[in-house]
């Protein structure tokens, strides 16, 4: 909604060969005190009548109406305006009514999202685990930005983001893009929104190995955090690409050396491995986007996997990509 409300004011399948290594749920994190504050704002949303009603909603919700709604920016009599406008609109009805029975289990999310923030307090006792409110948004153009809000006083969760295939209206992105918005993709994004608290920017130059590490932390840290998640909610990828990927690492990786693309600089380059695409013909022609970024991952893994001592906050906080590489001592052979 936040970017409707601009324009009116002005990483999939549920099964997959590859789960992570520690499914089995750890007994020290089950003890970890994570309560969670979660509030539905669908129905309140579209009781909405009148802009006083919008009003009403707005001095309800404070924290929601400031930070996410941005009232401060436009205003609470324009803002209660555009809410009327929204909550009214029947097409935005349709969907509520959708995302509704896609989500009609409250307390099923709500246990969920309890396991991902005792995982992050396992890890990062300090964290504070904030309210999670969920609402309907009215899609926009850029689920990667308005599907998920997080901060530290605030989630917010668009939830007909993710109703997926059988939802009436869909974001305006391509369908490679929009499989990844389906119910089991709420907590796999919302874990790999909450890494960007922790995984500290590498350094050195702008090269595609920074990228490729950069974002091979960030699915690390998502895979701790939701222990049994298969890589393809992960990734994004179908069950067919993941057994693809894995299948040929080896030819993967020899492309990246025998093209001399890990230290490459240029951004169009970088953009073809690690961006949003729906293949990756320069490999195969069936090769999915976003490889170096999957690649990353089996780097990071790697290299966890060489150094058992180190633990998740010292891997977030190191930020020497070419260390990481050399440590990994990742070489998959061609098969």
């Amino acid at each position: 909604m936040r970017s409707l409300l601009v324009s009116l004011l002005g990483g999939f399948l549920l099964t997959s060969c590859s789960t992570g290594s520690d499914c089995e749920q750890n007994p020290d994190i089950a003890k970890v005190e994570a309560p969670v504050q979660l509030e539905r704002l669908e129905k309140p949303f579209f009781q909405i009548k009148n802009p006083a009603e919008a009003q009403q909603f707005l001095d309800h919700h404070p924290l929601f109406a400031r930070q996410y709604l941005l009232e401060g920016r436009y205003g609470s009599e324009q803002l209660a305006q555009t809410m009327t406008q929204l909550a009214t609109n029947a097409g935005l009805q349709k969907l509520g009514r959708e995302t509704e029975a896609a989500f009609q289990n409250t307390d099923s999310l709500q246990q969920q999202l309890r396991g991902l923030f005792q995982h992050v307090r396992y890890y990062y006792p300090s964290f504070r685990v904030p309210p999670v409110k969920t609402f309907v948004s009215g899609l926009g153009k850029e689920p990667e930005k308005d599907a998920l809000f997080a901060n530290d006083s605030l989630i917010v969760l668009s939830l007909d983001f993710f109703v997926g295939p059988t939802a009436s209206y869909r974001a305006d992105v391509p369908a490679y893009i929009n499989r990844r918005y389906t119910p089991a993709h709420v907590l796999p994004a919302l874990a790999l929104t909450i890494s960007s608290k922790y995984n500290r920017a590498l350094t050195g130059n702008h090269t595609m190995l920074r990228d490729m590490v950069q974002f091979g932390k960030s699915l690390y840290f998502a895979e701790k955090m939701l222990p049994c998640t298969p890589d393809s909610l992960l990734m994004g990828y179908t069950n067919k690409e993941l057994v693809g990927v894995q299948f040929n690492e080896g030819k993967i990786w020899a492309h990246f050396i025998e093209k001399n693309l890990l230290y490459t600089a240029d951004p169009f380059v970088i953009k073809k491995y690690i961006g949003e695409r729906p293949a990756t013909p320069e490999i195969d022609k069936t090769a999915p986007g976003r490889l170096g970024a999957w690649v990353g991952l089996q780097i990071v893994r790697k290299y966890m996997e060489q150094h058992p001592e180190t633990t998740l906050p010292q891997l977030m906080a190191q930020r020497d990509a070419q260390r990481i590489l050399n440590d990994s001592h990742y070489k998959p052979k061609r098969k």
